[in-house]
């Protein structure tokens, strides 16, 4: 049980929340997901692996043939979600390119600023800027 919660830990911490514009899986429950359908698989066959998603899918794919229907589906669901939001935090400063020059500018090189900033100059903010906020799960 303590590996379990070592996964949601740890995926908590990699890749947080997330929540695409199609209302995607939230990250917290992508973790729970996996935690839940393959808690048993990811002890049995992926023991000494570092828990962050990336490996940890490997090892769920290498080891396709013992690893539970249930974990094998949920796994490709959790594991999209999460990609969805590492990819969505990475474009969020270029759709939001115009409002980090003009509404942000002193905080540029900070980036915890810079995030704070946007999520104060939401209203002043193009759609596309505040969309992507959105699906990277700051808001």
């Amino acid at each position: 049980m303590n590996r379990i919660r070592m996964i949601v830990l740890v995926l908590a911490v990699f890749a947080p929340s997330w929540a695409a514009a199609q209302q995607a899986m939230k990250y917290e429950e992508a973790a729970t997901l996996l935690g839940a359908s393959c808690g048993k698989d990811i002890d049995d066959n992926c023991r000494g692996v570092n828990l962050d998603p990336a490996r940890l899918k490997e090892c769920l794919n290498r080891n396709q043939d013992v690893v539970s229907p249930k974990c094998q589906a949920d796994s490709t669901r959790a594991f999209s979600a999460i990609q969805a939001r590492i990819t969505a935090r990475i474009t969020l400063m270029k759709l939001c390119n115009w409002e980090m020059n003009h509404l942000c500018s002193e905080a540029k090189g900070d980036p915890t600023k810079g995030l704070q900033c946007l999520l104060d100059q939401t209203k002043k903010a193009t759609g596309n800027c505040n969309k992507a906020i959105a699906a990277a799960g700051y808001r």
